[in-house]
């Protein structure tokens, strides 16, 4: 395998610590929120991103070498389409469960106002 030039292995190691830096917050995340709809966040958001820079590293990796990089953008386009979809059928599904939550009231509501319309 032919060595690639330096700029193009410092652009995709960038990529790899960007996208590992993003995938470790959304693993703390996980670990330190303390009930579902907390830990919900943390996945689809932060740990999206981080597959995401490493999936744009094996791109870009695949353009420098002279391939088209089509499974990296068919993998990237499926995962920022899907993670958002089952997130929201999580949340739902776990409101329509009546999970509980440890998040207080938002802000500028009673504990026990109605809800159902607005303010």
């Amino acid at each position: 395998m032919d060595t690639l030039p330096l700029w193009i292995e410092i652009i995709v190691a960038a990529l790899l610590v960007v996208g590992g830096v993003f995938t470790l917050v959304g693993a703390i995340g996980m670990l330190r929120f303390q009930d579902f709809f907390m830990r919900l966040h943390a996945p689809t958001k932060a740990t999206t991103l981080g597959v995401g820079g490493v999936l744009l590293a094996s791109m870009a990796l695949a353009w420098f070498q002279g391939r088209s990089g089509v499974p990296e953008l068919l993998i990237t386009l499926f995962l920022f389409v899907t993670a958002p979809v089952s997130a929201s059928l999580m949340a739902q599904a776990a409101l329509h469960l009546r999970v509980p939550s440890q998040a207080g009231p938002p802000p500028g509501r009673a504990a026990g106002a109605n809800t159902d319309g607005p303010a």
